[in-house]
């Protein structure tokens, strides 16, 4: 089995949505990434947390084989963010941040972690994803997530890490930003000019759009009827996209298209079940055969055939 590397933040999250509320949950863009990827391939994180971070919430990962060996434990407290989704289940109110341990994050790769095949820079500073790239060696793929702090802050960073990785993944709010447009295509457009050969616009309750080589893949999200949370809905899309690439041994320079689609509605079917409950809940119980029923479902939704 190949294996996938994913470097970003483990943390604990307080969140409000019209369905309730759950404090100190397990949260984090490793975590909402890395617990679905792990239904798909073998799975290595590397983050920070602080002494206050519990056995029961490392044992969730290990539980799915999960290599946390590149988990730094430092003296502190973990990363906390506090939001809420009450006026608006399309995005989160910041409340609270509380970097900690976070703050002075450097991420160093254990030896055996260097020559992982499939990265996925979650959405970190951009300085160190770059020095993460540093660090890889011979990747197969890698993938890229950002966030509005980036790019208000740090944008020259950003457009220097992304002439180095394979595919783009960000928000609709988060492209129109970076290519100062209202229009999609034209958005996806620019961002593919900046070095990425695939860029995926995660749209919310919108689907996706996707653009590789002059084509694009579009399609709407997973019907859901009951969403609970949000939170990480984009992490855990980045999980079953890239977890499909790795299990369908995606490489640079064949005629990839039809595994980038696929790899597209696994990423929507992951994150319809990410919503489903607070924090990584749906995502702990997620099983291979919940996600092939839901995958067999989806197709017959956006089939004009079926």
């Amino acid at each position: 089995m190949s294996q996938i590397l994913v470097v970003g933040s483990v943390a604990y999250d307080t969140i409000a949505t019209p369905s309730g509320s759950v404090e100190n949950t397990l949260g984090g863009s490793a975590n909402y990434f890395s617990i679905p990827a792990s239904l798909y391939s073998s799975v290595r994180v590397v983050g920070v947390v602080g002494k206050d971070f519990t056995e029961r919430d490392f044992a969730i990962m290990r539980e799915r084989d999960i290599d946390t060996s590149g988990i730094q434990i430092e003296d502190g407290e973990t990363f906390r963010w506090s939001g809420s989704y009450i006026d608006n289940l399309n995005e989160a109110v910041t409340l609270k941040t509380e970097l900690n341990v976070f703050r002075f994050f450097n991420p160093t790769l254990p030896a055996a972690h260097r020559r992982t095949p499939y990265v996925f820079l979650a959405n970190i500073d951009p300085v160190l994803q770059m020095r993460v790239l540093e660090q890889v060696e011979s990747p197969q793929f890698v993938a890229l997530d950002t966030m509005n702090y980036w790019i208000d802050s740090k944008l020259d960073a950003l457009k220097k890490v992304l002439k180095h990785v394979d595919a783009f993944l960000l928000n609709e709010k988060e492209a129109m930003k970076i290519a100062q447009t209202s229009n999609i295509v034209v958005a996806v457009q620019k961002l593919l000019e900046l070095g990425p050969k695939i860029v995926v616009v995660k749209r919310g309750e919108y689907g996706f759009f996707m653009s590789t080589e002059g084509r694009h893949f579009v399609l709407p999200a997973v019907p859901v009827a009951n969403v609970v949370d949000p939170t990480g809905a984009g992490d855990s899309f980045a999980g079953g996209f890239i977890g499909h690439l790795c299990r369908s041994g995606y490489k640079r320079g064949g005629d990839n298209y039809r595994i980038l689609q696929e790899a597209c509605i696994n990423g929507s079917v992951v994150a319809s079940f990410c919503v489903e409950d607070f924090g990584v809940g749906a995502l702990k119980k997620l099983t291979w055969p919940k996600i092939e029923e839901r995958l067999a479902h989806f197709r017959k939704v956006v089939s004009v055939w079926s």
